[in-house]
Parts: C-alpha cells; sequence; structure tokens
C-alpha cells in the first residue's frame, strides 16, 4: 500500500479489525519510511451493472455519484452519512440480486426517489426537482401538488 503522505510503497499493517457491518476490513497502518499512520478499508469487489444513461451511454454504476447526489438533496436536513451509506448499499444488493447486466438510470433515479420520499419529504423534493429537470415552476407545483394529493405518497 502506498503512503498517501510521502509516496513510499512499503507500510505495514498495526491492525486489523471487522467493520461495524461486517462487510469490511478496517486497517491501521504505518509507512516504513516516514511513521505516518493512515487507515484503509478492504471491501469485497462486487460486479455492478451498467447503467444506460438517457443519451444511450453506458457507464458503470457509481456509488459516489448516489452518494452525492443524496447529500446535496439532503443538504441542511436531518439525515445522516449513515443513512444515506445504509440506503446505497441496499440499493447496490438489490441491482446485484436482480442478475441484470444493465439498469437505464430512470429507474436507478426512481428508487432513489421513493428512498428519499420514505426518509425526506424535502430531500425527496429537492432530488425530484433536479432529477426530473422541471422547465419551469408549474412542472414543479404540479409535483408538489400530487405529493399532497396523496397524503406525502409517491404516486404511481
Amino acid at each position: 500500500m502506498k503512503c498517501p503522505y510521502c509516496g513510499f510503497n512499503d507500510t505495514r499493517v498495526i491492525d486489523s479489525r471487522l467493520g461495524k457491518e461486517g462487510n469490511n476490513i478496517r486497517r491501521r497502518r504505518e509507512c516504513v519510511q516516514c511513521e505516518r499512520r493512515f487507515t484503509t478499508y478492504e471491501r469485497v469487489e462486487e460486479v455492478l451493472p451498467l447503467v444506460i444513461k438517457k443519451d444511450g451511454r453506458r457507464e458503470p454504476f457509481d456509488r459516489a455519484k448516489i452518494i452525492a447526489g443524496i447529500q446535496r438533496a439532503c443538504e441542511k436536513r436531518p439525515v445522516s452519512i449513515d443513512t444515506i451509506e445504509k440506503f446505497v448499499d441496499r440499493l447496490e444488493l438489490e441491482l446485484q440480486e436482480t442478475g441484470e447486466k444493465e439498469f437505464p438510470s430512470a429507474r436507478i433515479g426512481e428508487m432513489v426517489m421513493n428512498a428519499l420520499h420514505r426518509i425526506d419529504e424535502v430531500a425527496y423534493v429537492r432530488f425530484a426537482s433536479v432529477y426530473r429537470q422541471f422547465k419551469d415552476i408549474n412542472e414543479f407545483m404540479s409535483e408538489l401538488k400530487d405529493l399532497l394529493a396523496h397524503g406525502g405518497r409517491i404516486p404511481d
């Protein structure tokens, strides 16, 4: 493992522990050259499906993109990063369990919106406004009216 401080290629493991959820290993390392310590996390590489974008391009599923989008929607809301990460863990598992090799981005976006609706309705509206790319205030208000008319449930 390369030291993030000095770039030296030799480090030693000082401590290893199973992560909180049991799906990763936390390792405390020390650089042999500069003697600074840092933490790494090891997890099984999972084969995730490709995401089919609106324009037809295909990209690998990117967990960081999903987390970043949800974090933006949840900014200044009482939603912890732990809640977001647990949702993304479940999303990844659900995508893997289908066995499908490709997923339309729209389907993933709907899954995220449904989860955000259960987690925080304000975050849901924020995410939906970006994801659905409302053209004007009338489209945005229509979405809010549908949300209110259905008692806070997302209409099918």
